[in-house]
């Protein structure tokens, strides 16, 4: 890739932005990122000139691929009628109305503006309908950047919490507990020594900044089941698996009720959202009927409504979500085939139109096993996929998503780039597989 512009516009940010960016992921493409210039369907187009097939589509939201028509159109028109008003639009209460049909049926909604203002507001909301402190996540699951979930496991799963980030307090994070995903024992563990004082369990259904980790459906179930003889709300976070695993989310997907979910990407067509879907007695702990605080100047945007609108009547009139799947199935057939092929020990999860490459001795069922991945691999393969024009995640722990919008051509020229790109990869004398 020839990537002059690129260079002197990362050289330009980095005198601005900390890091040269403005979200960390978008540093990990080395030996600095590219900057693009615009995208249609499955592909970027980069101010170098470089016209990329993109399976990143901006971190899950683009299910329907860059610049679908129908989102365009709905969004120019609300453009004309104006983006902000501080009032409640029309668009608002049907968007809310369309989610809640596939999601909650009897439930309320809140709009936010982003997957950690809702996993932020969920917890508060948790916390105060139950009165209790705690909380319990799962090693490797991410649900945002705010201060009660930014915390990982110790030396151990079901122990505190311990601060991801420099910034949160130990005494707020030890109001986290911290759990080992697929493992209900480990619950069971932490219910035992603190059940009477847990407020939520929260938990992505497939685990998506860790590369992809499906859930087992008994795991799911088994978190019901003691949400339940426990008085604990259990808090599904669907920002990244709402509408892409079924109309319904993991929900319908996995047979399994929450009673809050989290919800964003996807939901707005491209634009900043977050939603909390709730039991109507849990949501109404909510300002203004509630107590629980929560307010916002860009809540329920305009813009983000129309662009949530028209992306999910495309989704519920079309095979969008059948077609991403099926299109995924078939990319990773093609990983699995040129990686088989070179006999690298491997694993490939995928859960529907997301999916990840590990390159370990399988199965990958949780954070550690996901740790044991050779990541200096994957990050080889990034490099070799993307300077022969294929825009896989720079990072390990990051998902591969597919869209309605890549096409057969898309698939063909990913084998041909892969078929050189995982060799180049490889052909490293100091990689040992034992």
């Amino acid at each position: 890739m020839s990537l002059k512009r690129s260079k002197y516009l990362f050289d330009e940010a980095l005198k601005i932005f900390s890091g040269g960016v403005n979200s960390p992921v978008r540093a990990a493409v080395k030996p600095y990122p590219f900057f693009v210039k615009s995208a249609k369907g499955s592909h970027l187009y980069t101010v170098d000139g470089e016209v990329l097939i993109d399976y990143v589509l901006g971190y899950g939201p683009l299910i329907l691929g860059h610049r679908p028509p129908a989102v365009v159109e709905a969004v120019q028109k609300q453009l004309e009628r104006g983006c902000l008003f501080g009032t409640p639009t029309e668009l608002e209460v049907e968007l809310a109305k369309r989610i809640l049909n596939h999601v909650m049926h009897k439930g309320k909604i809140r709009f936010v503006n982003s997957g950690t203002e809702a996993t932020m507001t969920a917890i508060r909301l948790a916390r105060g309908f139950t009165g209790r402190s705690l909380i319990i996540k799962f090693d490797g699951c991410y649900h945002g950047s705010h201060d009660s979930l930014l915390v990982s496991t110790g030396s151990a799963a079901s122990e505190y919490g311990i601060p991801n980030s420099l910034g949160v307090p130990n005494e707020l994070a030890k109001l986290t507990l911290v759990a080992r995903y697929n493992d209900i024992n480990s619950v069971k563990r932490i219910m035992k020594k603190h059940g009477n004082n847990i407020a939520a369990i929260i938990v992505e259904p497939v685990v998506a900044n860790m590369g992809v980790i499906p859930s087992r459906r008994d795991f799911l179930r088994a978190l019901r089941e003691l949400s339940d003889d426990h008085g604990i709300l259990l808090i599904f976070d669907e920002v990244v698996t709402g509408f892409r695993l079924a109309l319904g989310g993991a929900q319908e997907y996995y047979g399994v009720k929450a009673d809050i979910v989290t919800l964003g990407k996807i939901i707005g067509g491209g634009f900043p959202i977050g939603a909390i879907v709730a039991k109507e007695e849990v949501l109404d702990f909510l300002t203004p009927k509630g107590k629980v605080f929560n307010a916002g100047t860009f809540n329920a945007h305009p813009i983000s409504m129309a662009a949530g609108l028209a992306t999910l009547s495309t989704i519920e009139n079309d095979d969008t979500i059948k077609r991403a799947s099926r299109i995924s199935e078939q990319l990773s057939k093609i990983f699995e085939d040129h990686v088989s092929e070179l006999k690298i020990p491997h694993w490939i999860n995928r859960v529907e139109s997301m999916f990840q490459i590990f390159f370990t001795e399988g199965p990958v069922k949780d954070a550690d096993d996901a740790r044991k991945s050779k990541r200096d691999v994957y990050s080889r393969l990034h490099e070799g996929l993307l300077k022969r024009g294929v825009f896989i995640p720079p990072s390990q722990f990051e998902t591969v998503f597919l869209s309605n919008s890549h096409t057969k051509e898309d698939l063909e020229r990913t084998g041909e780039a892969l078929a050189e790109a995982i060799r180049e990869a490889v052909r490293r004398p100091e990689l040992k597989w034992s």
